[in-house]
C-alpha cells in the first residue's frame, strides 16, 4: 500500500460561486500597496448590497479614497487535501456616516481598537476563486 497523499486538483469556480463563498466565511486579509510594497492585514468582512465591507487595522492614510485592492479568503483542509479560495479586488472607500460605523463596529469583530480601526467597503470589480478538490482515481 502507497503511502503517498491523494492527488488533488484546481478547480476554478464561476464568480457567482466565489461570491457564496466569500459571504459564508467572516475572516480574510486586505491586500494593497503602501509605499511601494505589498501590505497585508487581517480583517473581518461581510457582503452587503454587492460591496464587501471591510473591518481592518489599517491606517486611513495608508488606503487613500479609490485606490484599487485586493480581499483574500480562504478554507484549506490540508488534512484531507480540500478547500477553497476566493480573491475580489475593486475600488475601496471609507465608512463615514456614523449610524454605519457604529452598525458594523457592534456586528464586525475588530482585530485592534483605536486609531488603526478602520472599516471600509470594497466594490468588487473582479472576483475569482478555486476549489481544492481531490482527483478522481
Amino acid at each position: 500500500m502507497s503511502s503517498l497523499p491523494a492527488a488533488r486538483r484546481l478547480v476554478e469556480v464561476s464568480g457567482a460561486e466565489a461570491l457564496y463563498l466569500l459571504e459564508g466565511s467572516r475572516t480574510g486579509r486586505l491586500v494593497y500597496v503602501h509605499k511601494g510594497t505589498a501590505a497585508l492585514r487581517p480583517a473581518a468582512h461581510l457582503l452587503a448590497y454587492g460591496r464587501l465591507v471591510v473591518r481592518t487595522p489599517v491606517p486611513e492614510t495608508a488606503l487613500p479614497d479609490r485606490i484599487g485592492v485586493t480581499y483574500h479568503v480562504d478554507d484549506i483542509r490540508t488534512a484531507i487535501g480540500t478547500g477553497w479560495s476566493v480573491s475580489a479586488s475593486g475600488p475601496v472607500e471609507f465608512v463615514s456616516d456614523p449610524d454605519e460605523l457604529a452598525h458594523y463596529r457592534r456586528t464586525l469583530p475588530g482585530w485592534t481598537h483605536g486609531p488603526h480601526d478602520t472599516l471600509l467597503r470594497i466594490s468588487p470589480q473582479t472576483v475569482s476563486g478555486f476549489r481544492l478538490a481531490r482527483a478522481e482515481a
